[in-house]
């Protein structure tokens, strides 16, 4: 076999593999509501597989430098989140996901422009979760309709998810591991959700996944911050099981304190 044709190969298995995850958590999503939903959405479902991609085709010491760019694009994406929630009440899919994506890519420009340390991404997604969870918090409660799925959702998802990790397995070799962290947290998962669920049930219950996904992007910051520290000393498959169980633990501590709060009410 030659290498062009095992490359291509493999890259396809790899895109297939994380449509699966993304498509999975979707129908989760849609049926458990926004809460349950965000939790959901906020596992690292596309990041994760594209960081074990990566980490096949490169050393810990790339795993470590990329997530230190990951980190501030984790704080982008909240401000991503927060300029959709506030344009979905009044605007389509189009106005409100649109703008919010040229937020995202423009300041994951400016986030690229910088050399970043661990405790400079920390500090910035402190002043990013600062200002962007209360200012979301009030837009967190809506009910969620009952959805009927067309046929092209799953097809749309997959693409969606497929394209992104096909992207970042290809020019990782070319735009380093600072360039592979940034693309690597573009939220494809987010992106097409609010592209499929907005135009059916509205941009308010939309708008609430998004919302309940603020403290979920918390957690993933955390996780990430784990890499640069646990990549170095263990090696790439011990610090990304370190980071994808400090996600799952901390979204299910979220689920667990949201259910104690409805029994008390």
């Amino acid at each position: 076999m030659s290498p062009e044709l095992a490359f291509l190969l493999t890259l396809t298995l790899r895109m297939a593999i994380t449509a699966a995850f993304v498509i999975t958590a979707a129908i989760i999503t849609e049926r458990s509501g926004p809460v349950i939903g965000a939790l959901v959405a906020t596992l690292p479902i596309s990041a994760g597989p594209s960081y074990v991609f990566l980490a096949i085709d490169h050393d810990a010491a790339f795993i470590a430098q990329g997530a230190l760019t990951s980190l501030p694009i984790n704080a982008v994406t909240m401000f991503f989140g927060l300029t959709y929630i506030y344009l979905a009440r009044r605007h389509n899919v189009v106005v409100s996901l649109g703008t919010a994506m040229v937020v995202w890519f423009g300041l994951a420009i400016l986030v690229r422009q910088f050399e970043w340390s661990l405790l400079g991404g920390l500090l910035a997604n402190a002043v990013a979760f600062s200002i962007c969870l209360p200012l979301m918090a009030r837009f967190r409660h809506a009910k969620m309709p009952l959805i009927t799925r067309r046929w092209y959702d799953i097809l749309l998802r997959a693409a969606l998810v497929s394209s992104l990790v096909g992207t970042v397995v290809t020019l990782s070799a070319t735009i380093g591991p600072a360039g592979s962290g940034i693309l690597a947290l573009y939220p494809v998962v987010f992106t097409s959700l609010l592209l499929i669920l907005h135009p059916r049930i509205g941009g308010l219950p939309t708008a609430a996944v998004m919302a309940n996904g603020g403290w979920g992007l918390m957690g993933f910051g955390i996780a990430v911050a784990t890499l640069p520290i646990t990549a170095p000393r263990f090696g790439s498959a011990i610090a990304l099981s370190v980071a994808l169980a400090t996600c799952v633990v901390w979204n299910l501590g979220l689920w667990s304190l949201g259910r104690r709060k409805i029994r008390s009410v």
